[in-house]
């Protein structure tokens, strides 16, 4: 194991703090003019750590941590307090905070943009080390049901489970329309997305949060009143689809490494000065 699921000690003195960095190369030339190139989008944060502590409990466990992770070998969590939210830095999370990225086949990667998405050159943070039972969800718009999918807070991919289909039969026109949809499985809470339906073409393309259920029947929450009259076709689908808004929300920690073995000098009977201990921010943990 290369990484070792447990947090650096939040209570020491950080020193001097956080650093980013990004992966831009700049070569000038002999007529002072400027070519820049970006190897890669992704932020690279460090940390220096500097402190001078006789409490035995915090320097065995700085100690401890560095003989575990085998110097530089082994990564661990760090919690940035500048940046440990997909909210605004620090905010509470929600489920809309940032658009995840498809791997395909139903799997996303949590992602942190620190600029727009759609700009391939926008820099970003995969979300590799989201912190455990933080993390919300949402599908075009709606808070997605926690039954329809899993998350993996040791890589930050979130699987979404087997869709759950329908096709429909009827719809009502009411405040919460009732699509008859036969036999299913749908539970309350979990949302669908509807499509190619006839006549109410109004409920086309729209993402709904599953009310109520019967035998045969789904009520969500869409206002069909005004809608035209149902006619034929149409389907609900659980897992997200082309072009719906996949998004993630959570508090998260940067996987980081040593980088450097650790040193320090005592400076008084049982004083410990360590200065310069260096991490690492590790992009692919």
């Amino acid at each position: 194991m290369a990484f070792l699921e447990e947090r650096f000690p939040e209570d020491i003195n950080y020193g001097s703090g956080f650093a980013t960095t990004h992966a831009a190369r700049i070569v000038t030339t002999a007529g002072g003019s400027e070519f820049r190139s970006l190897d890669h989008p992704y932020i690279k944060s460090s940390l220096d750590v500097d402190f001078t502590r006789q409490r035995d409990e915090v320097i065995t466990r700085i100690i401890a941590l560095n003989q575990r992770a085998n110097g530089t070998f082994r990564g661990f969590r760090v919690k940035n307090y500048l940046d440990f939210s997909t909210n605004n830095f620090r905010g509470v999370p929600t489920a809309f905070d940032q658009p995840m990225v498809s791997l395909g086949s139903g799997v996303y990667q949590m992602t942190r943009w620190y600029g727009t998405p759609t700009d391939p050159l926008a820099s970003r943070r995969r979300i590799r080390k989201p912190v455990s039972g933080t993390a919300l969800i949402g599908v075009n718009g709606e808070v997605h049901s926690s039954s329809l999918y899993t998350i993996d807070y040791t890589t930050g991919l979130v699987t979404f489970t087997v869709n759950k289909t329908g096709t429909i039969s009827a719809i009502t026109k009411a405040a919460s329309a009732v699509i008859t949809i036969g036999a299913h499985t749908f539970l309350p809470g979990e949302s669908v997305f509807i499509q190619n339906v006839l006549g109410m073409t109004q409920i086309n393309n729209q993402r709904a949060t599953i009310l109520l259920v019967g035998a045969s029947t789904i009520t969500v929450d869409i206002n069909s009143t005004l809608y035209s009259t149902y006619t034929s076709g149409g389907t609900v689908n659980t897992r997200p689809q082309t072009a719906e808004a996949v998004t993630s929300g959570c508090y998260f920690d940067i996987p980081m490494r040593f980088d450097a073995d650790l040193s320090g000098v005592f400076v008084a009977n049982g004083v410990l000065s360590v200065s310069g201990v260096g991490l690492v921010e590790i992009l692919n943990p």
